[in-house]
């Protein structure tokens, strides 16, 4: 396996399947043995961009192919538990588009299923792989931020009104994966708060606003809108040495640091009394990090073929992509209980396994 191609499927022929298939057709590491989709035509569409491959309209009967390596899921989230499960239990890897799976306990299957069979099962969380993401986490590790006092997530545009999910679940996915990506100790609020609104009487919320804590007292909160004429991509992370901003959608400076802040010195000895600390601003320079030039997903794949390569887990697992759903339905219980303040499923867990 470490000397030849793998050879991989790709199942699900829609909106994001294209990009994967371009991406394994052009790597090094994979040979693009099918598209599979349940409409022929669709998936003919998608094979004859990436040099005719072939097609197949079945999946057992892709998936009983003795010299698969492994899938791609590309398909509704309410379909990829089905998929992934099938999949692994005929002993292939499996590559799942974000969210995992439609529930938390749907998740953890597929995780468990992984682990049983000694199969790489990994998100494919797009944003981790991205040059920025990658000088954020880098840069959060060597302690250049400090300790991250809040983040501020904004992802809004004027975006289809999805049938089968709320904007929650639509975008949200990709901050809480950044987050998870970045931050040292992953994703692991104990609770959330949520606030939707639905305006246009879709049946599901179309704006959104998540708030959870953060390490050492820190706070997150993650905007979310389909409404917005106007398109915003930007995440501000707030730190006590700095601050660093990251506009994706400026690709002549997307990560901004700023050496500002606010400094407290406390006078007293516990630090309790606050009328004893002294606060004072700090206003240094502003520069840009260079980045490196490269398509995420094309990362995300080698990411892909190395972990199976290499009997590790990838950078963004299943396991990540648990902690991800896990917020998520701690938001949807949050939105049904007025904005109430929701423990997230096996945060206890998480922590302890951390300690």
């Amino acid at each position: 396996m470490t000397s030849r191609k793998l050879r991989v499927a790709l199942i699900g022929a829609g909106y994001w399947g294209p990009n994967l298939a371009r991406n394994f057709k052009s790597s090094a590491d994979w040979d693009l043995a099918a598209i599979c989709d349940l409409d022929a035509g669709r998936a003919m569409n998608v094979s004859e961009q990436v040099g005719n491959v072939p097609v197949v309209t079945d999946l057992d009967e892709l998936l009983a192919w003795p010299d698969l390596d492994a899938v791609a899921i590309a398909t509704p989230a309410r379909t990829h538990h089905r998929i992934a499960l099938a999949a692994m239990l005929a002993g292939k890897h499996v590559l799942v588009e974000k969210p995992l799976a439609d529930s938390r306990e749907k998740g953890e299957e597929m995780v468990e299923l992984a682990r049983q069979k000694g199969l790489v099962l990994m998100a494919d969380h797009t944003y981790c792989y991205t040059p920025a993401a990658l000088k954020i986490r880098e840069l959060i590790a060597n302690g250049a931020l400090g300790d991250i006092l809040f983040i501020d997530s904004v992802r809004i545009n004027l975006g289809l009104v999805q049938p089968d999910v709320d904007v929650f679940w639509d975008l949200a996915p990709h901050d809480l994966s950044i987050l998870d990506f970045i931050l040292p100790a992953g994703l692991q609020p104990a609770h959330v708060s949520a606030h939707g609104a639905d305006p246009l009487g879709a049946g599901r919320a179309c704006v959104g606003h998540l708030n959870f804590p953060l390490a050492a007292g820190g706070l997150a909160h993650v905007h979310v809108n389909w409404l917005s004429p106007t398109k915003i991509r930007q995440m501000v992370i707030g730190g006590s040495r700095r601050t660093l901003v990251w506009d994706d959608l400026n690709p002549q400076q997307r990560l901004s640091l700023y050496d500002r802040g606010v400094n407290l010195q406390h006078q007293s000895a516990d630090g309790a009394n606050r009328k004893a600390a002294t606060i004072s601003y700090r206003l240094g320079d502003t520069w840009s990090p260079a980045l490196s030039e490269h398509e995420p997903l094309a990362q995300m794949v080698s990411e892909y073929a190395a972990s199976i390569r290499e009997d590790r887990p990838s950078r963004t697992d299943g396991s990540a992509g648990l902690r991800v759903l896990s917020v998520l339905e701690a938001v949807s219980r949050s939105l049904n209980e007025d904005g109430r303040t929701t423990l997230v499923d096996g945060a206890e867990l998480q922590l302890e396994e951390t300690a």
